[in-house]
């Protein structure tokens, strides 16, 4: 039982609170043992989780850097002002805000500011690959707006350009969102200014999961086309958990209106510490080389499943990848993506079950799997180690029965062997 007394300020959590710290542990343990492929996770600093969970947590700072509703908030305002520099400077845009709470606070925040409620918005579609706050209906963008939505094409399954210039001519939309949350391409961010500017449209970029890729000069950049971008700062960037928004100069007061007072109250300190550390990170040579490998470890990951193709029946959706993840279409199979997710989850291999663009099945279920590589990127994997896993996948894929499941652990445990992971904790 925890005790009732003010000793509770000064004992570690392994002795305040076992149970929840046997918990924790239990997820450390599954972090250490297992091949983390999702795309929108990674593996924060030992900087970042030390800030994220710093005596930060304690303050209310209401407000902005010099414009706060709170007393005492002299040192958030220069941590919450080296986050904003060091965001602006690493991106190359004119305003940064870092107190959404996450990339879908972001998003909302951006449509508070640029649209009025009922207004036409023009998103990815959420079936395509696209994020739910662009427009899917259940979430705010599509019940407060008049949502319209663009695809991939059918016979690619890259993105409809033809499609959003004629959706864009025909709503007229007040806000076009580009970006994507399940796509493995590049995206013409010059053409979506094009038709942005032909009907009036602000451009909205959500670089939630290629931010990292940007920031190291590793894809295409948006900031120069877009007149606001949305990000995470745990996914690519590989930090603390949460979101910003970067904007043209003349946005940024409606922006951090949006933010404060319009959809959020306090700042989390905290957090916007983790992510000066994040950006400050993201600025070096090594970052740079880690999103390197992370490109090279999604590539050769996509390519030992199109060579095993013929033997697991799996498609890898596009024939391969541009960015941090890929997407395998396992409908040729016959199998559903969450029965094979669950057989890789038993080998210690995590990913994403999805429905992919165009799935005709009768039945609702996953058609697809998202497979990324930033997490064991960030571990200190490489290209051979990725070679590795893109045959672990095959040979999973391939043993429907399960007959080969002791020997694939032994295999993924004796690799993760070599990239030990928070050995400090």
């Amino acid at each position: 039982m925890i005790p009732d007394d003010q000793s509770v300020y000064d004992r570690p959590l392994a002795e305040l609170d076992p149970e929840l710290s046997e918990l924790m542990d239990g997820e450390l343990a599954r972090q250490r043992t297992t091949l983390d492929l999702v795309a929108s996770e990674s593996v924060p600093p030992r900087a970042v989780l030390e800030a994220q969970g710093s005596i930060l947590t304690a303050k209310y700072a209401d407000g902005f850097p010099g414009r706060r509703e709170y007393d005492t908030c002299e040192w958030i305002d220069e941590i919450e002002q080296l986050a904003i520099d060091r965001a602006k400077a690493l991106f190359h845009a004119d305003h940064a805000n870092v107190q959404p709470y996450s990339g879908s606070n972001a998003n909302l925040a951006v449509l508070h500011a640029l649209c009025d409620p009922g207004d036409p918005i023009l998103g990815w579609d959420f079936a395509h690959g696209g994020h739910a706050t662009h427009g899917w209906s259940e979430t705010f963008a599509g019940r407060f707006y008049k949502p319209a939505a663009y695809g991939v094409r059918r016979e690619d399954r890259l993105v409809d350009m033809e499609q959003v210039e004629a959706l864009a001519k025909a709503h007229r939309p007040k806000l076009v969102f580009a970006g994507w949350s399940c796509y493995s391409r590049w995206v013409d961010f010059r053409r979506f200014r094009e038709i942005c500017d032909e009907v009036g449209a602000y451009l909205v970029v959500d670089m939630a999961h290629f931010s990292g890729l940007v920031a190291a000069g590793l894809h295409p950049d948006p900031v120069p086309y877009a007149d606001a971008c949305t990000l995470t700062v745990h996914k690519t960037l590989g930090g603390a958990r949460g979101g910003a928004i970067l904007c043209r100069t003349e946005l940024a007061e409606r922006v951090d209106a949006a933010v404060f007072p319009g959809e959020q109250g306090c700042p989390l300190p905290h957090v916007i510490a983790a992510q000066a550390v994040t950006f400050a990170i993201a600025a070096t040579d090594g970052f740079r080389e880690r999103m390197a490998r992370t490109l090279a470890g999604s590539s050769v990951m996509a390519d030992a499943l199109v060579a095993a193709a013929g033997r697991t029946q799996a498609t890898v959706v596009t024939g391969g990848t541009d960015v941090h993840q890929f997407l395998v279409d396992l409908a040729p199979s016959g199998r559903e993506a969450n029965a094979v997710l669950a057989q890789l989850n038993s080998l210690g291999i995590s990913a994403n079950a999805i429905r992919l663009a165009f799935d005709e099945a009768e039945e609702p279920g996953a058609s697809g799997l998202r497979i990324g590589a930033n997490p064991l990127a960030a571990r200190g994997l490489g290209p051979a180690e990725f070679a590795v896993i893109g045959e672990l996948l095959a040979d999973a894929l391939e043993d429907r029965s399960g007959a080969r499941s002791g020997e694939l652990r032994r295999r993924i445990l004796a690799l993760l062997e070599g990239f030990p992971l928070y050995q400090f904790i």
